[in-house]
This record gives structure tokens, C-alpha cells and sequence, in this order.
């Protein structure tokens, strides 16, 4: 009897510990969220909303005219993780299909620490082969002006959302019970036509986790898109001009911003995080709603 009572309350304090924990990530997400609004709302009151979301002129250090748009921020943020998902989803997709269900083992595992090995890649590292090599690379090739520009972005921000893609749809793919690919290659079908028509929808919930994942670490990448985007505050009219992300904005003038042009750039934080914020939210209703369906 005593015994039961000791792991009761043994249970009941593990519960505690983890509620504590669990309230605490809350704490932390209300709090920071609490601190953005009251933070960047002032400055979108004294510049204006519209002004501020659809303004297409970003020049927060003049001295006779600041300007404070950030439409050029928020497409080329837009077009940079649109263009880095349509690079990097269908690698990461199959390389998962060819590691969980087509390579050998010795393969597998040289693979698998490969890709381990690419997610723990500091992101200065990407942005400084980035900038060595692919910038110059591209001014070569299509014969630009200057390399660091949104192509090179975007295909710096494909190479980094790799890992995620590729190992949570891994585990997801090898998660799908055996029998389903048994009964389908009893009924006739070759392997490749089971790992595709059976496999994969079976493990549709954990391979568009891994696109979310992916969506979440394009967005909020700063530092190695800074290298090789240009970290000019321009429309992005083509792929191969040098453009502004959103976190770039904010990292680039931190230092030394001050009065309103600070403000407007934790108005710049704000916006960000209720983009991705709405975005995981209509993610998540279709990933839920596929599910449910």
C-alpha cells in the first residue's frame, strides 16, 4: 500500500514538473509577444499603418525625409521562402523516400550523419560559402553585375531547410506500419508504386510537419541570407536583384538605431511574428483538416 501511494505521489509531482515547464514556454510566448506590441506599436501610430505595411521606400536614416515602408521587406520575405520551399521540398522529400525505404544500409547510415551534419551547420558558415562561392557563381554564369542578390538566397535558405524536410519525413516514412506495404505488394504493385501511393499518404501528417518546419526556418533566418542577399532595401522586381528580408532589416540597423527609427524596427519584429504566427495557424488548419477528411 505504501508503495502505491509513493509512486502516486511520485506521478503527481512528475505531473507538476511538467505543467510548470509547459506554463513557463507559455509565459515565455505571451511575454515576448506583450513586448513586441508595445514596443512596435508606437512607431506604426506615428508613421501610419499603410504607410508602414505598403510604403515602397525604406529610408530610415535620412535626415531630410525618412521613409518607413516595408513593403520591399515583406515580398522579398515572401518570395524568398516561397522560392526556397519549391527548391528545397522536393529534394528533401525524396532523399526522406530514398533513405527510409531505397538505400542500402551502408548508405543509409553515411547518408543520415551527412544530413545530421548539414542541420548542426552554424548559419554563418552557409552565408560565408555562400558568399565565396555561389555569389560569384552566379554573376558568372548569368553575367549580373553583382551575384548577391534573392537567387542567392534563395538558394542558400533551400540548402538550410534541407535537413528538417529530410529527417522528420524520414522518421515519418519509416513510421508507417509494415503491413500496408506487405498488403500492397501482395495485391501486384511494384515497390517504387508502393512507397508512393501507399507509403507516403499514409505519412502525409508527418512529411507536411516537415514542410512547416522547414516554412518556419526560411522565414526567421537572418544572418546567412544578410551574407549573400545584398542587404539592400529594394522592390524585388527580379531574382537577381539585391534585396532586404525582413529579419535582415532588424539585424542590420539594431545597433545603432535609435528614437523612431528603432521603433519602426521593432514594428518590423512585430510584423514578422504575426506573419509566422498566421502562417503556422493556416498550416496547421489544413494539416488538421486533411487529417480529419
Amino acid at each position: 500500500m505504501k508503495q502505491v501511494q509513493k509512486k502516486q505521489v511520485l506521478e503527481t509531482a512528475v505531473h507538476g514538473v511538467f505543467l510548470l515547464l509547459g506554463l513557463i514556454t507559455v509565459g515565455c510566448v505571451l511575454l515576448i509577444c506583450v513586448y513586441l506590441v508595445a514596443s512596435g506599436l508606437p512607431a506604426i501610430q506615428k508613421i501610419g499603418l499603410k504607410e508602414f505595411l505598403f510604403g515602397p521606400v525604406w529610408a530610415s536614416t535620412s535626415k531630410t525625409d525618412p521613409r518607413y515602408g516595408i513593403l520591399p521587406f515583406i515580398l522579398t520575405s515572401v518570395y524568398g521562402t516561397a522560392g526556397a520551399i519549391v527548391l528545397g521540398v522536393p529534394i528533401g522529400f525524396f532523399s526522406a523516400v530514398y533513405l527510409s525505404k531505397l538505400a542500402p544500409s551502408r548508405i543509409k547510415r553515411l547518408l543520415s550523419a551527412a544530413v545530421s551534419m548539414l542541420s548542426g551547420i552554424p548559419s554563418v558558415v552557409y552565408g560565408l560559402v555562400g558568399m565565396l562561392v555561389l555569389v560569384p557563381g552566379i554573376r558568372k554564369v548569368f553575367g549580373v553585375p553583382d551575384g548577391a542578390s534573392l537567387l542567392a538566397a534563395i538558394v542558400v535558405l533551400a540548402i538550410m531547410i534541407l535537413p528538417s524536410i529530410i529527417k522528420v519525413s524520414a522518421t515519418a516514412l519509416e513510421a508507417v506500419p509494415k503491413e500496408y506495404e506487405d498488403a500492397s505488394l501482395a495485391l501486384g504493385a511494384t515497390p517504387v508504386e508502393t512507397y508512393f501511393r501507399v507509403s507516403v499518404p499514409a505519412a502525409k501528417s508527418g512529411i507536411a510537419a516537415a514542410v512547416v518546419l522547414g516554412v518556419g526556418r526560411a522565414i526567421g533566418e537572418a544572418m546567412a541570407v544578410m551574407m549573400v542577399s545584398g542587404n539592400a532595401p529594394n522592390m524585388p522586381v527580379s531574382i537577381f536583384e539585391s534585396v532586404r528580408f525582413l529579419t535582415t532589416a532588424v539585424a542590420s540597423e539594431m545597433s545603432y538605431a535609435a528614437g523612431l527609427q528603432r521603433q519602426a524596427l521593432f514594428s518590423i519584429a512585430l510584423v514578422l511574428f504575426l506573419f509566422i504566427l498566421l502562417l503556422n495557424a493556416t498550416l496547421n488548419f489544413f494539416l488538421k483538416r486533411n487529417k480529419e477528411g
